[in-house]
């Protein structure tokens, strides 16, 4: 009786765990969110230094997965001063204007493997447009996510003005992420 008994609780416990949902995980400080772009045929890349995503996901469950990344317009940097001045001004990321982006996503597709695609929304600039992100996902204690995305600025009404000239800047920008994570404490 007593086997039987340590048996059906076992086989609950199991099965509370299978139903568990999703984990909650928080980005560690070598996480990165870059971007690559191209001025007169010549290719620059940049990085934000604060963003804070929130990703809950679990390749078993992708229907209770979320991510929800907050990225601080104002800490794009491109290594070039002059440029990035112009970057964090009105005719690009407004900066000041409009301080912040924010990518959620709330449906996901498998590829294949370890390769997924978040069907997620960019918020930037007061614009707001479906952008699908193509990601891998290795699992372990600190699970890594890294993942790419091209954007249209110009959809967002980045690059206004005399920059809207695709001869001089292509509205593609290239966008990648490597976030090496934990999950978050309950």
């Amino acid at each position: 009786m007593r086997a039987l008994l340590l048996t059906a609780l076992t086989t609950a416990l199991l099965t509370a765990a299978a139903a568990a949902p999703a984990a909650d995980y928080v980005a560690q400080p070598e996480s990165k969110l870059g971007f690559t772009a191209t001025y007169q045929d010549e290719a620059f890349q940049g990085t934000f230094a604060r963003f804070t995503p929130v990703i809950r996901f679990d390749p078993a469950d992708l229907a209770s997965s979320r991510f929800d990344v907050r990225i601080a317009l104002a800490s794009a940097g491109t290594a070039n001063a002059e440029r990035d001045e112009m970057l964090l001004g009105s005719e690009f990321f407004d900066a000041a204007g409009a301080p912040e982006a924010r990518y959620v996503a709330t449906r996901f597709r498998a590829l294949g493997g370890n390769r997924f695609v978040a069907e997620g929304t960019l918020s930037l600039r007061g614009v707001n447009k479906p952008v699908p992100l193509t990601f891998t996902w290795t699992p372990g204690a600190r699970p890594v996510l890294a993942g790419e995305a091209s954007v249209s600025r110009l959809a967002f009404n980045v690059g206004t003005g005399d920059w809207t000239d695709t001869e001089l800047l292509p509205d593609a920008v290239k966008v990648t992420t490597r976030l090496v994570l934990v999950a978050k404490a309950q």
